[in-house]
C-alpha cells in the first residue's frame, strides 16, 4: 500500500489497485495533472519492489543472473532484465550499487517470488537477498523543471547529471538518496528514496518546498509515458524477447553468459527481430462527423489491408495531442505507414507515427533501437 496514504487523501486522491499495491490513481483531474507536468514539475509516488543483495559474491552473483552488466562503483546503477530460456522478459531490474550491498528495483508483484528464487540457487557464495519493500518510499519527480526543482531542495549534494547514477544528502531534516532516472515521462526525471518513517516529511519538502511541484497519480504516470513512447512492463515487456522491443539499453551484447543470452544473442546476429514496436496515431470520424474518440484495447488486431499484422498493446487518448493514440507491435518487414486497428468491431484508420508521441525536455531511454 502507499506509505503516505493519508497525504494523498488529504490532496483528494482516488486510489486503485497495481500489481496488489495501493496506489494514488488520480487527485480528480489526471489531464490537468499531465500538463502540470509537462509545462513544469510533477511529484509522484512510485510503486517498486525492493530486494537488498548483501555479501562478498554480490556483484559476481546478481550479475550473473541478469541481462546487462553491474556496475563496480558506488552511485551507479543500470537497468537489466531476467529472462526465461526462451529470451522472453520475465522480470525488469533497475540495480544500484550502494557500497556494501546493491539496491534492486522491481515490480512490486515481483520482488517476494525473484527473492525467494535466487535465494534457494546460493550454495557455497556469499550472498545474502532479503526483501525490503516495506523499508523504503520512493518518489518521482518528473518535468522540465525537475533538476531546477531538486537543486532547490538538495542539501549536501548536488541534482546527478548521468542516467542511473544517485547522490546522497538531505531534504530537511531527513537523508536521502537522489537518483537521475531513465527518463520514462519523456522529461528530466529523478527519483527520491528515503526511509519510510520520514516518508511524509520529505514528500512535504518536495511538495511544498523550493519550486512549486504538481501532484500526480498513475492515471498521468500512464498517459506521460504513453506519450513518451516508452514500453512498460505489464504491458510491452512481460514475456517478450527484448529484441522485438528495440531494448539495447537493458543489454550488455559482450558479458557472459545468463539465461535466455542465447536467443537474444541469435535475434541479434540476424540482423532484426521477426517484430518491432511501433507508435500509431488512430484517425477518423463518427457518424456524426466529431472526432473518433473510441480506444483500441490492449491486444486490439493491427491490419495492413486484409492481413493481420500485429496488435496494440496500450493505447489511450494524448492530453496533449488531443488525439487516440498507441504502442503496437506489428511485423518487423511492415513497410505501409497506412494501417487499420479493430475498435468495437470496426476497423479504425491509423498511421504509424515515429516515437515518440510528444518530444518533452529528456528523451526516454526505452525508445525502441533497431540495428
Amino acid at each position: 500500500m502507499s506509505v503516505i496514504e493519508t497525504i494523498h487523501t488529504d490532496l483528494g486522491a482516488t486510489f486503485g489497485e497495481r500489481a496488489g499495491r495501493t496506489v494514488a490513481e488520480h487527485y480528480g483531474r489526471p489531464e490537468r495533472a499531465h500538463r502540470a507536468v509537462r509545462n513544469g514539475v510533477g511529484l509522484f509516488e512510485a510503486a517498486y519492489g525492493v530486494i537488498v543483495v548483501e555479501g562478498e559474491d554480490r556483484l559476481e552473483y546478481v550479475d550473473n543472473v541478469v541481462s546487462n552488466r553491474i556496475p563496480a562503483e558506488d552511485e551507479q546503477g543500470c537497468y537489466a532484465l531476467v529472462l526465461d530460456p526462451q529470451g522472453g522478459i520475465e522480470v525488469e531490474l533497475y540495480v544500484y550499487n550502494a557500497g556494501e550491498r546493491l539496491l534492486l528495483f522491481t515490480p512490486p508483484a515481483h520482488a517476494d517470488p525473484l527473492a525467494e528464487e535466487w535465494s534457494e540457487k546460493v550454495f557455497i557464495q556469499d550472498v545474502e537477498i532479503r526483501v525490503a519493500t516495506d523499508e523504503y518510499a520512493i518518489f518521482g519527480v518528473h518535468g522540465p523543471h525537475a533538476t531546477e526543482k531538486i537543486a532547490s531542495v538538495l542539501n549536501g549534494a548536488g541534482s546527478p547529471d548521468e542516467r542511473y547514477s544517485f547522490v546522497r544528502g538531505t531534504m530537511g531534516d531527513s537523508g536521502v538518496t537522489v537518483i537521475r532516472t531513465d527518463a520514462l515521462t519523456g522529461e528530466e526525471s529523478y527519483e527520491v528514496i528515503c526511509a519510510v518513517d520520514v516518508a511524509e516529511d520529505v514528500y512535504d519538502v518536495l511538495l511544498n518546498q523550493g519550486l512549486n511541484a504538481a501532484p500526480f497519480g498513475y492515471r498521468t504516470w500512464d498517459t506521460l509515458c504513453l506519450e513518451a513512447g516508452s514500453p512498460l512492463f505489464e504491458t510491452e515487456l512481460e514475456g517478450r524477447i527484448p529484441n522485438v522491443l528495440g531494448l539495447r539499453n537493458a543489454l550488455d551484447f559482450e558479458k557472459g553468459c545468463y539465461v535466455g543470452q542465447e536467443v537474444v544473442s541469435r535475434v541479434e546476429n540476424r540482423g532484426q527481430p521477426s517484430r518491432k514496436l511501433v507508435g500509431l496515431t488512430l484517425e477518423g470520424t463518427d457518424e456524426d462527423g466529431d472526432a473518433k474518440r473510441a480506444i483500441p484495447e490492449s491486444g486490439a488486431a493491427v491490419f495492413d489491408g486484409d492481413s493481420s499484422v500485429g496488435e496494440v498493446t496500450r493505447a489511450d487518448t494524448s492530453p496533449l495531442l488531443e488525439d487516440v493514440i498507441a504502442l503496437a507491435v506489428v511485423d518487423y518487414g511492415l513497410e505501409s505507414d497506412s494501417v487499420t486497428v479493430r475498435v468495437e468491431g470496426e476497423e479504425v484508420p491509423a498511421t504509424r507515427t515515429d516515437l515518440p508521441f510528444v518530444e518533452g525536455s529528456d528523451r526516454s531511454d526505452r525508445l525502441p533501437e533497431y540495428q
